[in-house]
């Protein structure tokens, strides 16, 4: 389906509906009304607005909201915006339902925190496609011209499938949509201004609100980041490449030196070369289930690991010891998110266009991803490149440099190694927001303020006082000493890696 760019609509054009049996809660005399969810004192409600916002007379869907009252309302600022990451993350889920640090934080005495289920995910209007055709997405990095095209037909008889379980929502799932409806709520709220935190690809929704509502936004951190500038598949693959080895090596020297690491006195870089190759010629056996893994499903395990180091560095030590022979077997990693609904794919693809020639210029993608990665070789985030091509649909939301005037002061964290989103990504959306300070962590993971105390103190000190961090403000990196406390869960990665902190 061909769509025009979007045209900014009116707020005055939306109609709010609750949902069914609402009970008044603490919302204002002229807001939505609100019901009880979860068990977090949580509240949620819908705002109806336009499926297509060039139309915004014509059809509607509801997007489905959540909020956490402040629990210090005598000294509540307002409302602070969480954006859900993914695409296709839950923000209900998230920081609604579950468990978040944003809600013991300082940050929750001083506002009521608020999110969303973007357009297209599980309560607003879920993409949904048949179950036995996602089960066969491909795996593996294309190895020749067959493998080629197998993979556009495939995301062609996807999408369609797609678009026919889901109906009109799925051809307006893009982030500008989804920016439009976030500047819905805000009024739906009777916000004139909004904070806002988001993580991962919730960075770009607020990069996008920013560019498109400056004026409407009193504060702003953006948190390990997407750049949306980027038009290369090759730069985008070589980059994720980059930070997955850098990722890779600082685990390595952290466990070379950590004497409780369970790989403590080998040299762990020829200990995952060495699994690797195997993998790779086939010849690797998973102890914990007798089957072969092969070299993806274990780049993709390594991965998920460097999401959260606090978390998975000891675990991943202990399997890595398993495979190479050591004992007892433990089971892979899992993944640090996993979509149960296909609607990453849709999101992705109507907001990325990849001019990918053929199947030659993709192999040249991964050869450039193992110059700059000779141990772990290539990032799994080559399928967001591999999704969208043969997908069905213009791109809504094609890449752009952004550009934002008249916002205030935007906080940019970022980490010294990030798997999901590079710090050549950061460095890239810091340069194109003239207005932005540009926090560091000098540790690696994703998410930085859930990996550090030091980061966490300066985001809910900006957000709150709007007193940004001095220029060059650097945060030290604090890593793993002891096994995490709880048994980290078994499972296999999931089909595609998400943005998701």
């Amino acid at each position: 389906m061909l769509k025009r760019p979007l045209l900014i609509a009116a707020s005055a054009a939306l109609v709010l509906s609750s949902l069914a049996g609402a009970q008044t809660a603490f919302a204002g005399p002229t807001g939505p009304t609100w019901e009880p969810c979860g068990d977090r004192q949580g509240e949620c409600t819908t705002v109806e607005v336009p499926i297509d916002w060039n139309n915004p007379d014509g059809a509607k869907t509801n997007i489905a909201i959540g909020r956490l009252a402040a629990t210090e309302p005598q000294n509540r600022i307002g409302v602070l915006f969480v954006a859900p990451g993914g695409p296709g993350g839950s923000g209900i889920d998230s920081y609604i339902e579950g468990a978040n640090k944003l809600q013991d934080g300082e940050l929750r005495k001083r506002f009521d925190i608020v999110s969303w289920d973007q357009r297209g995910v599980k309560r607003s209007n879920e993409v949904r496609c048949s179950s036995d055709l996602l089960a066969q997405a491909p795996k593996d990095f294309p190895a020749n011209e067959q493998d080629y095209q197998d993979l556009l037909a495939y995301n062609a008889k996807l999408g369609e499938d797609c678009r026919k379980n889901t109906g009109p929502v799925f051809d307006f799932v893009d982030t500008t949509s989804a920016i439009r409806d976030l500047d819905a709520i805000r009024a739906a709220l009777g916000e004139e201004q909004l904070s806002f935190y988001g993580a991962s690809y919730g960075t770009q929704v607020g990069q996008q609100y920013a560019e498109l509502f400056p004026n409407r936004v009193r504060a702003m951190t953006i948190d390990s980041n997407m750049d949306h500038s980027m038009r290369s598949g090759g730069r985008y693959i070589q980059t994720a490449s980059e930070d997955l080895e850098g990722s890779f090596n600082t685990f390595a020297d952290w466990c070379e030196r950590t004497a409780n690491c369970p790989l403590s006195g080998n040299d762990v870089r020829a200990v995952w070369d060495d699994v690797h190759a195997k993998a790779e010629a086939g010849t690797l056996t998973d102890p914990a289930t007798g089957t072969a893994l092969s070299a993806s499903a274990l780049r993709s395990e390594l991965m998920n690991a460097m999401y959260r180091p606090e978390e998975y560095w000891y675990p991943l030590a202990d399997r890595l010891k398993a495979l190479s022979g050591g004992n007892p077997a433990v089971s892979a990693l899992a993944a640090p998110k996993e979509l149960a609904q296909n609607s990453y794919q849709a999101i992705w693809c109507d907001d990325w266009s990849w001019k990918v020639r053929d199947f030659a210029e993709l192999q040249r993608y991964r050869e450039q991803a193992e110059k700059v990665a000779p141990h772990t070789k290539l990032s799994p985030f080559w399928s967001d490149v591999t999704a969208c091509m043969g997908w069905p649909g213009e791109v809504s939301n094609p890449q752009h440099e952004l550009s934002i005037n008249g916002a205030p002061p935007i906080l940019i964290v970022k980490g010294k190694y990030d798997v999901a989103t590079p710090t050549a990504w950061n460095l890239a959306v810091a340069d194109q927001i003239d207005n932005s300070v540009l926090l560091e962590h000098d540790g690696i993971g994703h998410g930085q303020y859930y990996r550090n105390d030091c980061i966490a103190g300066h985001v809910e000190k900006y957000l709150t006082t709007l007193e940004t961090p001095a220029p060059g403000t650097h945060c030290e990196a604090v890593y793993p000493t002891e096994p995490p406390v709880a048994a980290t869960s078994a499972g296999g990665p999931a089909v595609r890696p998400v943005h998701a902190a």
